[in-house]
C-alpha cells in the first residue's frame, strides 16, 4: 500500500468511527447548542485528533527514523543503513536512500583517495627539490663560510663561525623536514624503524617524553596501509605537542591476530569531546583507504588517546 492511500485509510478509520457514533449514539445536537453537547461535541473531536495523531505516528514511524538518520550519518564514518522494514513507498524509500548512502561512501572514499596519493606524491616532489636544490646548496655554503672563516681574522673568524652554526642548523632543520615529507626510513627499514625514528625525533625536538610499545613479530604489511599507519601517528604526535600541552605520549603498535593495532595516547589536557579538526578528519580519511576504524577519545583529565585498528587480510 502506498503512503497515501496508508494515510487515507487512517483517517478514513477515524472519520468512520465518528461517523458511526453519530449515527447509532443516542447524542443530538439542538439549535442552539446547550452546554452539554458542546461539552460531548468537543470531547469526541478530542478523541478523534488524539487516535488521527497516534495512528499517524504509528504510519510515519520509518519517515521518522530515517530522518534521524539522515541528520546523524558521516560519510567519514561508514556502514549506518537503515533496516529496511515496511512496504510500498516507504520501504522504496529507504532502499533508495541506503543506496544512495553506499554510492556516496564509495565516491568519498575514491575521491579521497585520489587526493591522498596526489598528496603523497607531492610530498615526494617537495622533498627532493629540498634535497637536491636547497640541501645541496646550503652543503656548499657551509664549505665556503669554513674555508673562509679558517682563512680569515678575528674578530671576522668568530662572526663567520657563527654564522656557519646558523647554517648548520639551518640545514639540519630542512633535513628534518624532507624526512617528514617523505619518511625513507619507512622504505628502506619497514614501519616499526621508521615509528622509532618518529618517535625519537619528536622526543628530541619537541621535548615529549615518549613510550615504544611495539610488539615482535609483527605481519607483513602491503606499503600503503604501512604508510598510513604512520602517517596517523605521526598526526597524533603532532596533535600532542602542538594542542594537547602533554608530556608523556604512549605509542604503541601490536598484532591481535585479526588486526594490528596502532595506540597513541597522551596525558595532557584533553575535552569532554574530541574535536574534529582537519587533522583528525585527515586521520579518518587515511584509515577508509584501508578499511581500517579510527577512534579518538578525549577526556580533561585522561588525555587524549587515537586507535587505528586495520584488519587482516585472509590469505587466498
Amino acid at each position: 500500500m502506498s503512503l497515501f492511500w496508508r494515510i487515507f485509510a487512517l483517517n478514513a478509520v477515524v472519520l468512520g468511527s465518528a461517523t458511526a457514533l453519530l449515527l447509532w449514539a443516542p447524542v443530538t445536537v439542538s439549535v442552539p447548542v446547550v452546554l452539554t453537547e458542546a461539552v460531548i461535541l468537543l470531547a469526541g473531536l478530542a478523541v478523534m485528533l488524539v487516535a488521527n495523531a497516534a495512528l499517524l505516528r504509528i504510519g510515519l514511524a520509518p519517515l521518522d527514523r530515517l530522518t534521524r538518520l539522515m541528520t546523524t550519518v558521516d560519510l567519514l564514518r561508514p556502514g549506518h543503513r537503515l533496516p529496511e522494514g515496511g512496504r510500498g513507498e516507504t520501504a522504496e524509500l529507504i532502499r533508495t536512500f541506503n543506496a544512495m548512502l553506499e554510492r556516496l561512501e564509495h565516491e568519498r572514499a575514491s575521491s579521497s583517495a585520489r587526493a591522498l596519493f596526489a598528496q603523497e606524491a607531492e610530498r615526494r616532489r617537495i622533498a627532493q627539490e629540498l634535497h637536491d636544490e636547497v640541501g645541496q646548496s646550503m652543503t656548499a655554503i657551509l664549505l665556503s663560510l669554513e674555508r673562509a672563516a679558517d682563512e680569515a681574522d678575528e674578530p671576522l673568524r668568530g662572526e663567520l663561525r657563527h654564522v656557519q652554526e646558523i647554517t648548520r642548523g639551518s640545514l639540519d632543520e630542512v633535513r628534518r623536514l624532507v624526512r617528514r615529507l617523505r619518511p625513507g626510513v619507512l622504505e628502506d627499514l619497514g614501519l616499526v624503524s621508521a615509528l622509532t625514528s618518529l618517535t625519537s625525533e619528536f622526543a628530541t625536538h619537541v621535548g615529549l617524553r615518549v613510550v615504544r610499545r611495539f610488539d615482535t613479530g609483527l605481519p607483513a604489511l602491503e606499503q600503503q596501509t604501512e604508510l598510513v599507519l604512520y602517517r596517523v601517528a605521526q598526526e597524533a604526535l603532532t596533535n600532542a605537542a602542538r594542542h594537547a600541552e602533554a608530556g608523556r605520549v604512549e605509542v604503541s603498535l601490536h598484532h591481535t591476530g585479526q588486526a594490528v593495532v596502532l595506540t597513541v595516547a597522551d596525558d595532557g589536557r584533553g575535552t569532554e569531546a574530541a574535536r574534529e579538526g582537519a587533522g583528525i578528519r585527515g586521520m579518518r580519511e587515511r584509515a577508509l583507504l584501508i578499511g581500517a576504524t579510527l577512534d579518538v577519545t578525549s577526556h580533561p583529565q585522561a588525555g587524549t588517546a587515537v586507535r587505528l585498528v586495520v584488519p587482516l587480510r585472509k590469505q587466498p
